[in-house]
């Protein structure tokens, strides 16, 4: 009897470490950034902005694009993985959209988070006013 439950011991120890593996996993896949705490600037990203950082640099440090006013903003040469970091607050949130001026698909960004995004299909930035 003890060496059938010693199997299900192992089985059940696999099934935790799948599972803990399988977490982490999606958890890197969607590069979310820990939320910051309230009033001031994070990682070089002024207190109501939204932004955007240099291709591969993780962990974000120094924006090169910061956006402060609501609406859509269009980019240009900006390919691969970037970190877009809102740093808005009052439930302004952000968007990445595929078409330019906030149109095609979008992915939304919470206030006082960030994603670690592939850019290349990107063309907009959207800051939403609640």
């Amino acid at each position: 009897m003890a060496l059938r439950e010693t199997g299900k011991r192992k089985l059940f120890r696999r099934a935790v470490a799948v599972a803990a593996a399988t977490a982490t996993a999606a958890l890197m896949a969607v590069g979310t950034a820990e939320a910051k705490p309230a009033d001031g600037p994070w990682a070089g990203c002024p207190w109501g902005a939204v932004c955007v950082y240099p291709q591969d640099q993780n962990p974000a440090v120094s924006p090169s694009l910061v956006f402060e006013s609501y609406g859509p903003h269009n980019l240009s040469n900006q390919y691969g993985n970037h970190w877009v970091l809102n740093n808005q607050y009052g439930g302004a949130y952000a968007r990445a959209c595929t078409g330019y001026n906030g149109g095609g698909s979008c992915t939304d960004i919470a206030p006082q988070n960030g994603l670690y995004l592939n850019l290349t299909p990107i063309n907009s930035i959207v800051l939403v006013r609640p």
